[in-house]
């Protein structure tokens, strides 16, 4: 939920990347802070594993500005992808005032992808949150792939609620902002 303070005039909103292990959440991050402003970023905070390259989060204050007088900065949060860590999934949504559902368009990926929104969806139940009125927009990564699914495929078995959705390369930044800036517009329009 988004932190307002009255007396340093801020407003700190969350928005979690989710989606299955290696879909593109971590290079989303990567690449919005090496390319965003150096003034307007802060310092990219990773926890990786052996076998994991983000066990829990990672962690981007990015400012952007002033909303009525008020300095808005924006928290990005990805989660790990793996069944595993479900509890720390839930954990970090709880605080999210809007998701990036990434999902790898690899075509031996879509029941995974499947899975993923069906437990998002779950997931925010369980927080008292609906997708259906929750800053929510989804990103098909990976279109590079030579055996990318279709983008009408992945919109008519994934994209159930129409939400806006981005074709998106996240190692070469293709739909990488284009995405961000649709959920920092959905989040400051629900404040």
């Amino acid at each position: 939920m988004a932190l307002i303070n009255v007396a340093t005039r801020e407003i700190h909103c969350n928005i979690v990347y989710y989606g299955t292990g290696f879909c593109g959440k971590t290079t989303n991050l990567q690449y919005i802070h090496r390319h965003a402003r150096p003034e307007a970023r802060g310092k990219l905070l990773s926890i990786a594993t052996e076998s994991e390259r983000t066990l829990f989060f990672d962690f981007l204050p990015l400012d952007l500005g002033a909303v009525h007088g008020f300095r808005v900065r924006f928290h990005l949060y990805t989660v790990p992808g793996q069944v595993l860590y479900e509890r720390t999934r839930v954990a970090v949504l709880t605080g999210a005032d809007g998701v990036v559902l990434v999902m790898d368009s690899g075509a031996d990926k879509l029941e995974e992808n499947f899975q993923s929104l069906i437990e998002l969806e779950t997931n925010m139940r369980k927080l008292g949150k609906d997708l259906g009125n929750f800053p929510f927009v989804m990103q098909w990564n990976k279109r590079d792939l030579p055996d990318a699914v279709p983008v009408a495929t992945l919109d008519r078995y994934l994209n159930r609620r129409r939400v806006e959705a981005f074709d998106a390369v996240a190692t070469t930044g293709e739909g990488v902002f284009a995405t961000l800036r649709a959920i920092c517009k959905s989040v400051m329009a629900r404040l």
